[in-house]
């Protein structure tokens, strides 16, 4: 069955989704769980094509109850979150893992981090491009148009391909000949 770009996969009544399938949208968030009456109804999981899911309990298409995980296993917890907060601004790599020895840098919770294409930020889901304001995953492949806001919090906080300092560089070899 086939809805608008979209791909689906299991029961069908009434010319509606139903029982156990697999939804995808177009840009490749997938749902995988139960349905009923063309909506997620019981537990399902919406998973995101760079990783990260959350799983629910719905009802008539709305989550009751649910939990976000990320890609490398954290899990979000509203009440409780103590990942990177004002106090605490280690990456989850490293409250996992450890520390890196002295003098070895972790830039993002990636490591190593991904290398940004020359003029776009590091996201976190993918690489922008503010010139064309398009959001891509990490293998290239479009994920969404930056509205305004978000525009202005990647300017203002992400990692940019010309981040590196003049020390970080390589410095060129001189041959005495």
């Amino acid at each position: 069955m086939e809805l608008v770009g979209d791909r689906y996969l299991g029961g069908v009544m009434r010319g509606r989704m139903e029982g156990y399938g697999y939804y995808t949208l177009p840009m490749g968030t997938e749902y995988r769980g139960s349905l009923w009456d063309g909506m997620f109804h019981g537990h399902g999981e919406l998973r995101r094509p760079t990783g990260g899911a959350y799983r629910a309990l719905w009802e008539r298409g709305l989550p009751t109850q649910g939990k976000y995980t990320f890609t490398d296993g954290l899990e979000f917890e509203l009440e409780k979150w103590l990942y990177c907060d004002g106090y605490d601004r280690r990456f989850y790599t490293e409250i996992s893992s450890g520390f890196k020895p002295p003098g070895i840098a972790q830039l993002t919770n990636l490591d190593p981090p991904k290398i940004i294409p020359k003029g776009c930020y590091d996201c976190g889901d993918g690489f922008y491009n503010p010139k064309t304001r398009i959001v891509v995953d990490y293998k290239r492949k479009f994920l969404r148009n930056a509205d305004d806001d978000e525009h202005e919090w990647i300017l203002r906080t992400c990692r940019k391909a010309w981040d590196l300092t003049a020390e970080e560089q390589p410095k060129p070899s001189h041959s005495l000949s």
